[in-house]
């Protein structure tokens, strides 16, 4: 049971507070909560579960902006981090995006969306769906309305005929013109890459979504050419477990729009689409860096959006780095960025220059690791591939649709 949520900045600030029980939480939580986060060197390094003094503190971060959950009675841990993932995730839907403004501007559909979402500390309506009958999102309109009548409420006088359905997660007498349906697979790679080269771990976290626009309540069945590859899946309530169990497809009845099917994870890769390759020497108080960046396994689809960032040691002074190839940006905070773009194929890009240690260091004693980031359109690179995707209960014939990316998630090379 959850008995408070706190949205705070990227300062630390109070945006917003809803206590949600009799036992109000006090403030003082949330400064204690910033006080251990900034003692922290690497904001990824919070722990998503802290036991303060006095609470539970469940934690997770968007945009910038911390969702932090508080109780003080034993409840699972995960159960927590995903309904703040869930608010997170209806929020952003809902306004667009997340920022600080964008939540000031909107405190009372934030508000009003909290209250359906969870009563008395306990999870109640999730389902983006069924939230946008009973709340209407923003828009201009309304907001000019609120302004000239008063009325500053969104939420609907009636009750959603999908909360007394047997499929709360998809609104009742759904009619659309044109019935289509698109499955999208969505992949990031991680992978650690030491000073050797040599691959230590690989491994995909991969999401499939589906874009439906269905009439009536369609019946769905997704299979998979090779399913036995696939790790710690999870799905969305609308999928039967009792199919996935026994043959390993999905059943389903699913919500209208965009929606996660299921997320899972392909592990012990062997093979990483680009190599990065760094050399740094030192000596005499100055440094030689050479990053070199190329195809390493041709995904057969192009390489986009390729970009190598890492950050000056603190022992360096200036730097001065130019590449045969994209652009190169130095930021106040020592965060060097490679903008590569497409890997052309008339030549390797390289990026090579020196960098000045601070006056009595000699010698570079602690060496960057470089963060790489690429999007691969129309591929998955752990391998899955869709068998076929059936559908049931439609009054009309639909369209089907599918497609695949690949990006890099947490790509470290470390020289």
């Amino acid at each position: 049971m959850l008995q408070c949520i706190f949205l705070l900045s990227d300062s630390g600030e109070v945006m917003l507070e809803k206590q949600l029980t009799g036992h109000r939480v006090d403030r003082s939580i949330c400064a204690w909560f910033w006080e251990q986060s900034i003692s922290q060197p690497d904001s990824l390094k919070v722990l998503p579960v802290i036991a303060s003094p006095t609470h539970y503190l469940f934690q997770i971060v968007r945009e910038g902006i911390t969702f932090l959950a508080c109780t003080q009675v034993e409840m699972p841990p995960l159960m927590g981090i995903e309904f703040l993932c869930r608010v997170a995730d209806v929020l952003s839907d809902y306004l667009g995006g997340l920022n600080e403004d964008v939540i000031k501007d909107n405190f009372v559909i934030v508000y009003e969306l909290l209250d359906e979402m969870i009563d008395n500390g306990f999870p109640l309506t999730t389902e983006p769906n069924i939230l946008r009958d009973m709340i209407a999102p923003p828009n201009i309109v309304s907001k000019m309305l609120s302004v000239v009548t008063g009325n500053t409420s969104n939420v609907s006088d009636t009750l959603p005929g999908a909360t007394s359905s047997c499929v709360p997660w998809r609104t009742t007498q759904l009619k659309h013109a044109n019935n289509d349906v698109y499955v999208n697979l969505v992949e990031e790679m991680d992978a650690i890459i030491n000073s050797d080269g040599v691959l230590v771990k690989c491994e995909i976290y991969g999401v499939v979504e589906v874009n439906s626009h269905l009439s009536g309540i369609p019946d769905l069945t997704l299979s998979f050419a090779n399913p036995s590859i696939l790790n710690d899946v999870q799905f969305h309530p609308c999928v039967r477990f009792r199919p996935w169990e026994s043959e390993q497809i999905l059943s389903f009845v699913p919500p209208d729009g965009l929606f996660k099917l299921m997320s899972y994870r392909v592990k012990k890769l062997k093979n990483t689409p680009v190599y990065v390759k760094p050399q740094i020497s030192s000596e005499s108080g100055t440094c030689r860096l050479s990053v070199m960046v190329g195809i390493r396994n041709d995904p057969g689809k192009v390489v986009d959006s390729l970009v190598v960032q890492f950050r000056l040691p603190n022992s360096v002074s200036s730097a001065n780095l130019t590449a045969n190839h994209g652009t190169v940006n130095i930021l106040a905070d020592k965060t060097c960025s490679w903008s590569i773009g497409r890997i052309p194929k008339d030549k390797a890009p390289q990026m090579s220059g020196t960098l000045v240690l601070e006056e009595g260091i000699e010698q570079l004693q602690v060496k960057p690791t470089f963060q790489v980031g690429f999007k691969i359109m129309g591929v998955a690179l752990s391998g899955l591939k869709l068998n076929k995707l059936d559908l049931k209960n439609l009054p009309a014939p639909a369209h089907k649709g599918f497609r695949a990316q690949t990006e890099a998630g947490q790509y470290e090379v470390r020289s």
